[in-house]
């Protein structure tokens, strides 16, 4: 099948023949029809699989059929992302596919002087990219109205409940007119995205092109069982020893991050850190040097396992295992995109391995295990061993409610249930 057939205008074919596209991908072919129909969407598709070009073709289509009066244009199409670094990736698609079509796209997120942004939305727009905050924001101070869309998007769905987005997303959605057309696209059919899809879809396609909660297909994984105190050590020696020239590196703090890559420099190799600490110019440059090879690895914490496009990126590693394991999925999903190989790396030490055995049932695979000469995890070091050091010395305090061995220089690991856990995730 090619794009011809799936009922999209010569200007669009034309657009879509420019960027170098010749065939859909699966998404593409399903939800680009149903959505020229009118029909709401629930759709689950891993990334890289193309599904923004199979909502913002079919939505460029609509949009220009139905043009509005000449003079000030109403926002018609809302696209609601939960980073900027989507946000942006979103808008890009929407300009690149409606180059030769007569429609207006902007978008507005969080971190940047919202002035220029009030000054474009004055003038009017089509298509509008937002994230949910910055959405709000621009409500509160009156410089937008949307009384007239006639689309909504909700990108990245999970992503956005899982970043507590929902209370937000409720609030715009009562802005919203109720005759509209949803679409829905998330990485994952949890239960409480099924939920949100009760309340904001209307008889929905379903579409599903990746099985539930599954890695991507052509990505290669790895784990390499290593001590924590040598893992900077061992992904210095991968990056060096494979010459890796692009490498996407997980952890799982913003403080973490900044250490990782100041590390990394020191051991003579260019690395940048991407956080929500950083301000948008900085992430937008270190996001730009890394696809221009200028940075050879870049540091990110979960923020950015969604929404960074990077184009046949080769490597991904987890430096830490992330505490949800979904997360797990969305991180190495950055490689292998749109029929491309990918390797994701895990460096695990010995106190993660509950986390790596609720990956590997999510998943439901075991990921091969290669263990580095030189970097053999210390046997001593076992989670019982672990266990039975955080019982000994438990509720053995001084008087000044330390560890007795606190000044011998003993860290005790801290052990937390997974409720804790992912709550102290969340605030991050």
């Amino acid at each position: 099948m090619s794009f011809k057939d799936l009922g999209l205008s010569a200007k669009l074919l034309r657009a879509v023949s420019e960027q170098g596209y010749s065939q859909p991908t699966p998404i593409q072919i399903k939800a680009i029809p149903a959505v020229i129909k009118g029909l709401d969407i629930l759709a689950a598709a891993q990334t890289g699989t193309g599904k923004t070009a199979g909502f913002a073709l079919p939505m460029l289509q609509l949009l220009n059929v139905k043009k509005t009066e000449k003079g000030f244009r109403p926002v018609r199409a809302l696209i609601l992302t939960p980073t900027r670094e989507l946000a942006a990736q979103v808008h890009e698609s929407f300009m690149t596919y409606g180059q030769h079509l007569d429609l207006r796209s902007t978008v507005v997120f969080g971190g940047v002087n919202i002035n220029p942004q009030i000054k474009i939305l004055r003038k009017g727009v089509d298509i509008l990219v937002a994230t949910p905050g910055r959405l709000l924001d621009h409500v509160g101070q009156k410089t937008l109205d949307l009384s007239n869309v006639e689309i909504l998007v909700l990108d990245e769905a999970d992503r956005m409940l899982d970043m507590g987005f929902i209370r937000d997303i409720r609030k715009i959605m009562a802005l919203l007119p109720a005759d509209r057309q949803n679409l829905l696209f998330s990485a994952t059919f949890s239960r409480e995205i099924k939920q949100l899809a009760d309340e904001l879809l209307n008889s929905p396609v379903l579409i599903e092109v990746a099985r539930r909660n599954t890695a991507a297909e052509g990505i290669a994984q790895v784990i390499h069982h290593v001590d924590k105190k040598r893992k900077r050590e061992l992904l210095s020696f991968l990056i060096g020893s494979r010459n890796w020239k692009q490498v996407l590196v997980f952890t799982r703090t913003k403080s973490g991050a900044n250490r990782l890559a100041q590390q990394l420099e020191k051991d003579g190799i260019n690395a940048a850190a991407i956080h929500g600490n950083k301000s948008q110019g900085a992430r937008t440059r270190a996001l730009d040097n890394f696809k221009q090879g200028v940075v050879r690895v870049l540091v990110a914490t979960d923020i950015a396992s969604r929404g960074l496009d990077i184009d046949q990126l080769p490597h991904v590693v987890n430096f830490e295992l992330p505490h949800v394991p979904e997360d797990y999925v969305h991180r190495i999903g950055r490689t292998g995109r749109a029929g491309n190989e990918g390797e994701a790396v895990s460096l695990v030490c010995v106190d993660e391995h509950k986390l790596l055995r609720d990956i590997e049932h999510l998943i439901k695979r075991k990921v091969s295990e290669v263990v580095i000469k030189g970097y053999e995890p210390d046997p001593s070091i076992a989670p019982e061993a672990i266990e039975n050091g955080r019982q000994k010395f438990k509720g053995k305090r001084s008087k000044s409610g330390q560890n007795r061995n606190s000044g011998m220089g003993m860290t005790l690991p801290r052990f937390e249930t997974g409720k804790k856990r992912n709550r102290k995730f969340k605030n991050k």
